[in-house]
């Protein structure tokens, strides 16, 4: 069986803090993400995790943080049991998202529009 674990903002938060290396994923829509992502992360949805994983995060050993808007929003847990799956070894889903870290005052990036 595949797993993943859950982290909270506060660990989140400190990982950035140190520059572990910990990669940030959203989980959401691309004009969800464009107007508002966590410092650093990329973007990848849940049904086009086979087709771009392994291009986007290339080693299956790195620790990968995957996210999307709330605790009602399933899309980080179906994505981190997809990477789970094809063998991320260290996976784990912060359930609160985005909501809660900007409820936190913490920064955000956002992208501008494509033209």
């Amino acid at each position: 069986m595949t797993t993943f674990r859950r982290i909270h903002r506060g660990d989140v938060d400190a990982h950035l803090r140190a520059d572990t290396g910990m990669r940030l994923v959203e989980a959401l829509p691309e004009r969800h993400y464009r107007q508002a992502h966590l410092p650093g992360a990329i973007r990848l949805n849940h049904d086009e995790v086979r087709s771009r994983a392994e291009q986007l995060l290339p080693d299956k050993a790195a620790f990968i943080v995957v996210y999307c808007a709330s605790t009602t929003c399933r899309n980080s847990r179906l994505l981190a049991q997809a990477l789970a799956g094809m063998g991320y070894s260290n996976v784990a889903e912060y359930e609160e998202g985005k909501e809660d870290w900007i409820a936190a005052g913490l920064p955000v990036e956002s992208d501008p529009v494509p033209a």
